[in-house]
C-alpha cells in the first residue's frame, strides 16, 4: 500500500490521479491533498476519500471547506508552511506534484528534500530551478518519474538502467507535439484567437493555463526545458515533431538507427498509473491502441514563425541562470492577460519575448534567485502588459 499526497487534487491531473486509486484501494490511498479555491471539488474529495490532512490556498478557503466536511476527521489547513508540511509528511510514500505553474515548486522540493518518491507533472518546478531542483533529487536519492505523456513516454523508452540521453548509445529525443487548435491557422486568423477557442485541445481535456500554453506552443518549449534537466541532453539534442493525433507520446533514437516509441490513445490515467506503480504496471481502464482504426500516423516540422514560444524556450535554455525562470514568469501573466482579454493570442509571444530581453539574468546559486527573477520578471510583464509597449 502506497500513501499519496496529491498537490493539486481538483485539477485535471489529480481527478486522474483519484481515478487510479479509487481504482486501486489495495495498491493506493490517499493520505494528504491539497487545492486552491476550489471548496466544492474538494469536499466531495474529502468525502470520497477521506485523506488525513487537507490544504487549502487561503484561510477563507479551509473554514468553508471545513464547514461542508463537518463531522470528517480530517485536519483542514491552509497557506504554503502546510503545503509543504502535507508534501514531507511521513504518513506518505509518494508526491504527485500536479500544482499548476511556480507556485508548485517549494511543495515539491519539501517532498524531495524528505526522501518522497515524486512523481513530476508540475513542469515550472524544472524549468525555473533546474539544476538545483535536480541537485536535491541526486543529493536525498529520490526516485523521480515524469509525469508528463511526453517525458514519461520518453522515460518508458529508455533501456531500465540507462535514465540519461547523454549516454553513447542514444542519438536524440523525439519529443512530439499536438499542434494545438490553431496548428493550420495562418498568422492573420490567429490574431483573433478568442480564451475559448485556445482552451478548446483537439486531443486532450486540460486546465486553462495548459490549454493555452498548448495552444501556443509554450506548453512544448516548456517540456523541451524540461526534458533536458530529466535527461541531461540540451535542447541540440531534441527534436520537436508535429504530431496531430497524439498517439506517439514521444521518441528516442539510438545511434544504431532504432527509433523506440511509447504509443497509446491519448488519456493522462497512463502516465499517471505508470508513475504511481512503477516498477510494475497496473490497469488503468483506458481503452487498448486500435492501430487499424487509427490508419494513419502523421508527423511535420513545427513553424517557428506562427509559434515562436518553441524558440524562445531553447533561447532561455542557452541563456542560462534566470532566464529560464524569467520566461516562465512573463507567460503566466501573459497568459492569465489573454485569458482576461487584456492582450491578444499573439501578443503572448510578444510579452515573452520582450521580458526575456529586458530582464537581467544572472547566475543561480540559490532559490532566493530564482524567486527573485520570478517576481522582478512579473512585475516587468504587468507593466509592459499595463503601457501596451510589448509589440
Amino acid at each position: 500500500m502506497q500513501g499519496i499526497c496529491l498537490l493539486g487534487a481538483t485539477g485535471s491531473i489529480g481527478q486522474s490521479t483519484l481515478d487510479i486509486i479509487a481504482q486501486h484501494p489495495d495498491k493506493f490511498a490517499l493520505i494528504n491533498a491539497s487545492a486552491n479555491e476550489s471548496v466544492d471539488k474538494m469536499a466531495d474529495i474529502c468525502r470520497r476519500f477521506k485523506p488525513q490532512r487537507v490544504v487549502m490556498g487561503s484561510q477563507k478557503a479551509r473554514d468553508e471547506l471545513a464547514q461542508q466536511c463537518h463531522g470528517l476527521a480530517i485536519s483542514f489547513e491552509w497557506g504554503e508552511e502546510a503545503l509543504d508540511s502535507i508534501a514531507s509528511d511521513s504518513s506518505v510514500d509518494q508526491v504527485m506534484a500536479a500544482i499548476m505553474g511556480f507556485a508548485g515548486l517549494k511543495p515539491t522540493l519539501a517532498g524531495i528534500r524528505a526522501g518522497k518518491r515524486t512523481l513530476l507533472a508540475n513542469k515550472e518546478s524544472l524549468v525555473t530551478a533546474g539544476k538545483l531542483f535536480m541537485d536535491e533529487v541526486a543529493r536525498h536519492d529520490v526516485m523521480l518519474l515524469p509525469i508528463d505523456s511526453e517525458h514519461n513516454a520518453i522515460y518508458q523508452s529508455l533501456p531500465q538502467t540507462v535514465r540519461g540521453a547523454h549516454k553513447q548509445d542514444v542519438s536524440k529525443v523525439i519529443l512530439t507535439a499536438s499542434g494545438g487548435p490553431f496548428r493550420t491557422w495562418p498568422l492573420d486568423q490567429m490574431a483573433s484567437v478568442t480564451p475559448e477557442q485556445a482552451c478548446k485541445h483537439p486531443n486532450w481535456s486540460m486546465g486553462q493555463k495548459i490549454s493555452i500554453d498548448s495552444a501556443s506552443l509554450m506548453n512544448k518549449g516548456l517540456e523541451l526545458i524540461e526534458a533536458c534537466w530529466l535527461f541531461d541532453i540540451t535542447p541540440n539534442q531534441v527534436d520537436v515533431v508535429v504530431h496531430p493525433e497524439s498517439i506517439v507520446h514521444s521518441m528516442v533514437s539510438y545511434l544504431d538507427g532504432s527509433v523506440i516509441a511509447q504509443m497509446s490513445n491519448p488519456d493522462m490515467k497512463i502516465p499517471i498509473a505508470y508513475g504511481m506503480s512503477w516498477p510494475s504496471r497496473v490497469e488503468t481502464n483506458v481503452p487498448p491502441l486500435n492501430l487499424i482504426d487509427i490508419a494513419r500516423l502523421n508527423f511535420e516540422s513545427p513553424d517557428l514563425i506562427r509559434f515562436p514560444n518553441l524558440k524562445l524556450a531553447a533561447d532561455a535554455w542557452f541563456m542560462g541562470g534566470t532566464a529560464m525562470a524569467t520566461l516562465n514568469a512573463a507567460n503566466e501573466i501573459a497568459v492569465a492577460a489573454f485569458l482576461n482579454r487584456q492582450i491578444g493570442f499573439l501578443d503572448i509571444a510578444r510579452v515573452n519575448e520582450k521580458v526575456l530581453m529586458a530582464a537581467d539574468i544572472v547566475v543561480v546559486n540559490d532559490l532566493d534567485d530564482v524567486f527573485e527573477a520570478d517576481r522582478y520578471s512579473r512585475h516587468l510583464a504587468l507593466d509592459m502588459i499595463s503601457r501596451g509597449s510589448f509589440s
